[in-house]
């Protein structure tokens, strides 16, 4: 395996599983305001589903554009931020709209709402990784179906990782926004990790 292949495999793995880990925790974070509801769960799945749509569509459009190293780790350090801004802001905004909402509708339309406004963003900056990666990798046409395969199964796998190492590990050992802070940290290491790459394999005069 090529080296551009092990670090593009390496973002787009850690990147799934913390798309599914960032899942997990935001249930922590409307939990004390929203409970564990079937409406709680909906909303979660809804709005992620969402995000990562949009994402792959804006990753895949973005990617037409001189696809480079450099902007891609732009777009793994801006997930970064985004993710890493959650825990700063995510009491205020829960609690607000807790406060705004009647009795009458709390239990359906807050965790729709809270969920809409801390993690679609986010989201959709984290599904736009997978497209980019693909057309970084897509090297050879007469491959490209096996490496979209191969690309979008790794994420999966990664997402299956950090399910379970978010609901078995990570919520034991961290507080909530302190494991957000981490997923933040992650990205933000996996953005450096892209742009070494890239600076390393420019051209030299």
């Amino acid at each position: 395996m090529t080296l551009r292949k092990t670090v593009l495999y390496v973002i787009v793995f850690v990147s799934g599983a913390v798309v599914l880990s960032l899942e997990i925790l935001a249930s922590r974070v409307l939990q004390p305001k929203f409970g564990s509801s079937v409406y709680v769960w909906g909303s979660l799945i809804a709005v992620f589903m969402g995000g990562l749509a949009t994402g792959y569509y804006v990753g895949g459009q973005l990617s037409d554009r001189q696809a480079s190293f450099a902007r891609f780790g732009l777009l793994l350090f801006i997930s970064a931020v985004l993710v890493a801004f959650i825990p700063l802001c995510s009491t205020p905004i829960r609690d607000m709209i807790f406060r705004r909402l009647g009795m009458e509708s709390v239990e359906r339309l807050g965790p729709l709402l809270t969920s809409l406004v801390l993690f679609l963003i986010p989201t959709t900056a984290l599904g736009t990784i997978s497209p980019y990666a693909v057309r970084l990798l897509a090297d050879d046409p007469s491959k490209l179906g096996r490496q979209v395969g191969s690309l979008y199964a790794l994420s999966t796998v990664g997402s299956i990782a950090g399910t379970l190492g978010t609901t078995f590990f990570l919520i034991v050992w961290l507080h909530t926004p302190l494991a957000l802070f981490l997923l933040g940290a992650i990205q933000a290491v996996l953005a450096c990790l892209a742009v070494g790459y890239g600076l390393s394999t420019k051209p030299t005069h």
